[in-house]
């Protein structure tokens, strides 16, 4: 079995976070490891409360995971610190992590800032070059590449910069009232466009951090990049059309729509 190592905060709400990430994981025939940078108390309807691990105790968990059950690929959610992201490099290079997808959580849907100006500059300077491929949305593009983004051409203007700054593939997701669903992988100075079904459900919560935790799922079991982003995309696509309808806000996908037997079904 193949096996995925998440590293990023928990959603006691089940929905986004590591939990979303386990989920999605398993959900791939991927054995799915955790190392949490965040405890947080929140639900659909919001963030009530953050407790960060200690980089001592990050430091920790990551040593227990590569030492033991290595991964073959490796999802990186949100670090809300620098000190935090320092940690992660640091033990990404010690190991010689392999196949790693960075989802850069900076900013939210509404446009506000959830990590602190130094983490940025932490994550810019030494987490993002160990990445693969990063799965920045348009707020967060816009943060990394310097740039407004207000159509396609922008959004290939702007992975073209943050793939050539840091020498890495970049999904340039759309949304955000930009380009419905389609997202933009730009890798080698070329780009190439995945085209996604717009599904009119409110529930959106975690489908971030599940494409991301997809894309590392399906890089795990050996698909290329392209192969990785379509069936990621493919999978969000089906968690979505599922219609789940949970909590009193953006409730979660159904991560489980595809799994079928004795044990799930009725």
């Amino acid at each position: 079995m193949k096996t995925a190592l998440t590293i990023a905060g928990s959603d006691s709400s089940g929905g986004a976070g590591i939990q979303a990430d386990l989920k999605t994981m398993t959900a791939h025939g991927v054995y799915g490891m955790s190392a949490i940078t965040a405890l947080t108390a929140q639900n659909t309807t919001g963030v009530q409360g953050i407790q960060e691990a200690t980089p001592e105790f990050l430091a920790q968990q990551l040593d227990c995971v590569f030492t033991d059950i290595r991964p073959d690929a490796v999802k990186i959610g949100m670090v809300s610190s620098a000190a935090l992201i320092k940690v992660i490099a640091q033990k990404l290079r010690q190991y010689q992590a392999e196949k790693i997808v960075v989802d850069p959580v900076m900013v939210a849907t509404s446009g506000a800032k959830l990590i602190s100006e130094d983490a940025v500059a932490a994550l810019k300077a030494q987490l993002l070059p160990l990445a693969a491929v990063l799965t920045p949305n348009i707020p967060e593009a816009e943060v990394l590449a310097g740039m407004p983004i207000r159509s396609p051409e922008d959004m290939a203007a702007a992975a073209r910069k943050i793939s050539e700054a840091y020498g890495c593939a970049v999904l340039c997701k759309g949304g955000h009232q930009l380009n419905d669903a389609n997202d933009l992988l730009w890798r080698n100075g070329e780009g190439k466009w995945f085209e996604g079904r717009r599904i009119a459900n409110p529930n959106t919560h975690g489908t971030g951090c599940t494409l991301s935790s997809a894309i590392a799922a399906n890089l795990a079991k050996g698909y290329s990049l392209d192969e990785a982003v379509q069936r990621a995309k493919a999978y969000i696509s089906g968690a979505l059309g599922a219609m789940l309808d949970l909590g009193k806000g953006s409730g979660p996908m159904n991560h489980m729509f595809a799994l079928r037997g004795e044990f799930v079904e009725d």
